[in-house]
């Protein structure tokens, strides 16, 4: 796959890159260990200091960061703009917390005197999507970083001038030369890398396939991985709620980011009795939508990152309907203007059985699925081999209770869009992933966990 900048909206080729040679990759490890050997003693006041550098220069210059994401990805650039605000705002968590986090933690035992510390462990590779394509490197960045580590990104092979433009930010931060690298490599690459004994673990972001290979990879170095991988997000409407509220929602959790990210709500289960009033004023917010160049500030839906990805939702949706499903809104691409599009879409009566209705769909695609009751709300949001997010919607506590004791999934919202937060962990159970970024959880995910008795 080149790398390069290929503009999604109107497909103009913007810009080449050449990748790293072999030469290059070793030149690049080399600093990136002897970095290593010295930013690990570094205090966390000065990590933090630099850290913070890091957050204003992401604000500073949010509109440049913003319109490269959008010429390279294509996400509407006032999303662009807030992908880099919460980018910074990553960045100002993990300054504030790390030393807590990381603190010494006392345990009582028959030792004079007995703690538990947390240390950094090296190198640590990190595998990105272009979907976020600053959010999520900045929400590795800022923990490994502040935990002593340091960072290689290999991030997609599409968006080249992002992951060139947060190596430029590292550095301009203050950060020590070799501390955070961009290798512009192929997926090829990667299990060299995780053979490589410098670096030490690996993290991704990604699709079940890329997930795995890693995994794979890593497994047979007997080297930690964290993955975040695809979801299938139920978005259950059960009759108590405030449904005007919930079609508002969901909206925007199914058309967040051009409807591509993994925690994009994607099955909407709705109980029988408001399952009507829910799909006639889903449609009226599907139609209002407007579908055009991500630069303008009036547009909803900008393109497809990729002429693929164009193609696969494309398909995925005329399998749905040769199993008998019913388009009600949109259903194929926009062939009248260059560039990825593909309009909002609204399928029903899908059959529960059928491989469409455990899919994820990486695109503006809702599937609506009719249910009597709450149990077989549970058990239809449960029907999936992913397990990352879910948004329930009710009104009754017992309801509530329910919902969040029984969906099997790393997150569950109640009347509101899933969304990843840096004060809560985030991260998937079952073939969405396993391991947490954010949080404590997050910082404390690629650290060695020492115990220490003294006698």
């Amino acid at each position: 796959m080149p790398i390069a900048t290929i503009n999604p909206a109107t497909g103009e080729l913007l810009k080449t890159f050449e990748s790293n040679t072999d030469a290059e990759i070793a030149d690049k490890l080399n600093l990136g260990q002897q970095a290593y050997l010295h930013y690990r003693q570094t205090d966390y006041a000065k990590k933090a200091f630099w850290m913070q550098k890091a957050a204003e220069i992401l604000e500073l210059e949010k509109a440049e960061f913003a319109k490269l994401m959008t010429q390279e990805m294509g996400k509407p650039f006032t999303s662009a703009i807030a992908e880099v605000e919460k980018s910074a705002s990553v960045c100002r968590y993990y300054a504030k917390h790390a030393a807590d986090f990381l603190a010494d933690v006392a345990v009582k035992t028959d030792a004079s005197h007995s703690f538990v510390r947390y240390q950094p462990i090296g190198i640590i590779l990190a595998v990105m999507p272009w979907n976020f394509p600053f959010w999520q490197v900045f929400r590795f960045v800022a923990p490994a970083l502040m935990a002593g580590n340091v960072g290689l990104l290999k991030h997609a092979s599409n968006v080249p001038q992002c992951a060139l433009a947060i190596e430029d930010i590292i550095q301009r931060a203050g950060f020590p030369k070799g501390v955070f690298q961009t290798l512009l490599i192929g997926a090829a690459k990667v299990a060299d890398l995780i053979a490589d004994d410098r670096v030490k673990a690996a993290t991704l972001t990604g699709s079940e396939p890329a997930g795995a290979s890693l995994a794979a990879a890593a497994g047979k170095q007997i080297k930690k991985t964290v993955l975040e991988l695809g979801g299938s997000d139920p978005f259950i409407v059960l009759e108590s709620a405030d449904i005007e509220a919930a079609v508002v929602t969901a909206t925007t959790a199914r058309m967040l980011n051009n409807g591509q990210s993994c925690i994009a709500a994607k099955r909407f289960i709705v109980v029988e009795a408001i399952a009507d009033k829910f799909e006639k004023l889903l449609l009226e917010k599907f139609l209002a939508l407007k579908v055009g160049d991500p630069m303008l500030p009036d547009t909803d839906l900008g393109p497809l990152a990729t002429p693929d990805l164009l193609k696969e939702i494309d398909a995925q949706v005329q399998a749905c309907v040769e199993s008998g499903a019913k388009v009600l809104i949109g259903g194929h691409p926009l062939s009248d203007r260059p560039g990825n599009f593909y309009p909002p879409t609204i399928i029903k009566d899908i059959p529960p059985g059928s491989p469409s209705a455990q899919e994820e769909f990486f695109g503006p695609v809702a599937m609506l699925f009719r249910v009597p009751d709450i149990e077989e709300a549970i058990a239809l949001a449960n029907a999936t081999p992913f397990g990352l997010g879910a948004s329930a919607w009710t009104t009754n506590a017992q309801e509530s209770d329910r919902l969040i004791e029984e969906i099997e999934a790393g997150a569950v919202f109640i009347n509101s869009m899933v969304k990843s937060d840096p004060r809560m962990p985030f991260g998937g159970i079952k073939r969405s992933g396993y391991g947490r970024e954010l949080s404590i959880q997050g910082i404390q995910e690629f650290v060695n966990v020492k115990t220490v008795w003294v006698k």
